[in-house]
């Protein structure tokens, strides 16, 4: 066994695959880049080494870098983690010409795997069903489209490199196709390297499940059942589950087969997945599913698959590494219970998902839940940053239990749970999605959360009871009857009459005043300003949760976060004078595509330009009628709220 191991990569991915080589008594190097310097996963390894900087392309994917760290620091093998290089074959390579061992597949088996079009003609070779589409060379509009019409629309456009959503396009009809087509390449090209791509048909009730398979130097492959990742948005997977809802023993006899036989047509051997499309609009069939792609790595959901089998997939990658075979025969492998994980992002759910950014000045998960075991997987911890520059992920959170409904419960409870300040997080619309009836019912397709988008993503609003101990929180009022100072033992003192003082708090667009006033017993009347029916009378320290943070104030309750701003005179006064009628960006990226000029005049949901962030292009529209008067560059890079187009205000210029 290893010595000594470096992780070549960073968060969430590092931080997992470390904590089972110290169990392992395995000693860790960890790289990073300038914006990860204090990274959790830096200070959780033996060593951590310095590789360049912010950008991935500086540092994460910077395969000689990484190699020469290893070296420098005596690691015997390099574990890829997953993204960055954990599929890049010329990496594998290069790892193993410096007289280093890869912890993954063989080159060989990730260029079989690693372009969808040439995986799909191997498969079918193999006996594997295939979605029918056009996996060919040619890439001209005309072939392409010709042969989405010979499919039979609607059809869906793929990057035959890459995965998670990007470069992937839904068109229901030929009108859409040409500008779908740009589209999709633009994204592939910025996201992978590699603008070609696929045409499928599209399957109209669709269930995303896959196989997680394993294979060694022996010539052994085995799987460790399915997992459902069919609760997607933008094609980006939210919650997964093992086992697949739903699965017949006839279905799961099936379409495990089919994946020992992928991995077996390639010599597979290391962790893999084997991505299934099925359809689910007459339930489950063992002759209605098809061969997708293939992971040639360790997937983010695997935890669900190690709750249901028992087995560690990290340790299992680093023995059969070191040359050993596989720990347990395909009989000696059994699923009990039943897991789910739901990915917990910071971005905006209720703005169509879109990444935010911010400092957790408050992160606090639950210790357990009831009637469930609960595992926390997380590459961050309170006081670190989100920043543009990676892939927004906070944690996972997993709940195993005997059967789905008490799993399902237990991460729900979990959700609600969790306390995150600092940044805007998704945990209020996983929470729902999990208590949603359609989802908790096992009626899933890969369109569930579209269809209920609105009611998953709805915002709250906070109780008027919430808002007024909000206002007595962030006046600072205290009381302690043991305190040395007398000002602090009684609350609010005057010498004829208790002093009464209006604090303002903003949630939203809301400027919210309340007069607060002590009572001398250790509470509080709190009032809104202009009201005389809506008292309330508080203590302090009251009944709820809440996190003070700079400039803001967020309470927890009831599974729901509501924050406020407090009132800042000086901000408020600057941004009144501020003046101008301006489009904002709503998350730090790179502007790739402008389509309005200087003095143009657009109308309101006209595109005018397309903004590249986390590797995933948005289209911003104009909010209103009206003149262009400045609008950002192509190639410009801005932060959240940097003003992309500012347009002219009536009379100007005229």
């Amino acid at each position: 066994m290893f010595k000594k191991i470096l992780i070549a990569n960073r968060g969430e991915s590092a931080v997992r695959v470390m904590r089972t080589a110290k169990r392992m008594g395995i000693a860790t190097v960890a790289v990073y880049s300038d914006a990860d310097a204090q990274a959790m996963h830096t200070t959780l390894a033996d060593e951590a080494v310095h590789i360049g900087g912010a950008a991935a392309s500086e540092s994460y994917l910077n395969g000689e870098r990484i190699i020469q760290a290893a070296k420098a620091t005596g690691a015997e093998a390099i574990h890829p983690g997953y993204g960055f290089l954990s599929e890049n074959p010329d990496f594998v390579e290069a790892v193993e010409k410096a007289g280093l061992v890869f912890i993954g597949p063989s080159a060989k088996s990730i260029r079989a795997m690693g372009l969808k079009d040439a995986a799909k003609q191997l498969m079918d070779k193999a006996g594997v069903p295939v979605v029918p589409g056009y996996f060919g060379d040619a890439q001209e509009v005309v072939v392409l489209a010709t042969k989405a019409r010979e499919v039979g629309y609607p059809v869906l456009i793929k990057a035959r490199a890459g995965g998670g959503g990007k470069g992937m396009r839904r068109v229901d009809n030929p009108d859409r196709f040409a500008e779908a087509l740009a589209a999709a390449k633009r994204e592939a090209k910025a996201a992978f390297g590699d603008q070609r791509v696929i045409v499928e048909k599209l399957i109209e009730t669709p269930r995303h499940i896959e196989v997680q398979v394993f294979g060694d130097r022996h010539g052994n492959v085995v799987h460790l059942f399915e997992r459902d990742c069919s609760a997607q948005r933008r094609h980006q997977k939210v919650i997964e589950e093992a086992p697949a809802p739903g699965m017949s023993q006839a279905m799961r006899a099936a379409v495990t087969q089919a994946a020992v036989k992928a991995a077996k047509a390639i010599d597979y051997c290391g962790a893999g997945t084997i991505e299934f499309i099925a359809d689910a609009s007459q339930g489950l069939k063992p002759d209605r599913f098809w061969f997708m792609e293939m992971n040639t790595r360790l997937q983010v959901e695997h935890p669900v698959t190690e709750m249901v089998t028992g087995v560690d997939l990290v340790q299992w990658q680093l023995r059969v590494a070191a040359g050993e075979a596989l720990p347990r025969t395909q009989q000696e492998i059994a699923v009990s219970g039943h897991a789910v994980e739901a990915r917990v992002y910071a971005e905006d759910a209720t703005r169509d998902f879109l990444p935010a950014t911010g400092t957790l000045h408050h992160l606090r998960f639950p210790d357990e839940t009831a009637g469930a075991t609960l595992r926390i997987d997380a590459g961050v911890r309170q006081g670190d940053a989100v920043t543009p520059y990676y892939d927004p992920m906070i944690a996972k959170v997993i709940t195993h239990a005997e059967n789905r409904g008490a799993a399902l419960a237990a991460l729900a409870e979990a959700l609600e749970a969790t306390e995150v300040a600092g940044s805007t997080v998704n945990t209020r619309f996983l929470a729902r999605l999990v208590r949603n009836p359609e989802f908790a019912a096992g009626r899933l397709d890969t369109g569930l959360i579209a269809r209920h988008q609105e009611s998953l993503t709805t915002t709250a609003q906070p109780e008027s009871r919430t808002i007024a101990v909000a206002a007595l929180a962030a006046s600072g009022a205290k009381h302690q009857p043991d305190a040395i100072e007398p000002f602090d033992a009684i609350p609010a003192y005057g010498h004829f009459h208790p002093l009464t003082h209006r604090r303002t708090i903003h949630h939203g667009e809301r400027a919210l005043t309340y007069a607060i006033t002590g009572d001398g017993d250790g509470r509080f009347r709190v009032q809104a300003d202009g009201d005389d029916d809506e008292t309330w009378q508080l203590t302090p320290a009251g009944d709820l949760r809440m996190a003070v943070w700079p400039g803001h104030l967020t309470v927890f309750e009831d599974g729901e976060s509501f924050t406020f701003a407090l009132h800042d005179p000086l901000a408020l006064a600057e941004e009144a004078g501020a003046g101008g009628d301006s489009l904002r960006a709503p998350m730090p990226g790179l502007v790739k595509l402008v389509r309005g000029a200087a003095k143009e005049a657009v109308k309101k949901g006209q595109p005018l330009l397309v903004l590249e962030a986390m590797k995933m292009e948005h289209t911003i529209t104009a909010p209103h009628d009206g003149i262009i008067a400045e609008i950002a560059g192509e190639g410009t890079q801005v932060n959240d709220g940097a003003v992309l187009v500012r347009f002219e205000e009536v009379g100007d210029g005229q």
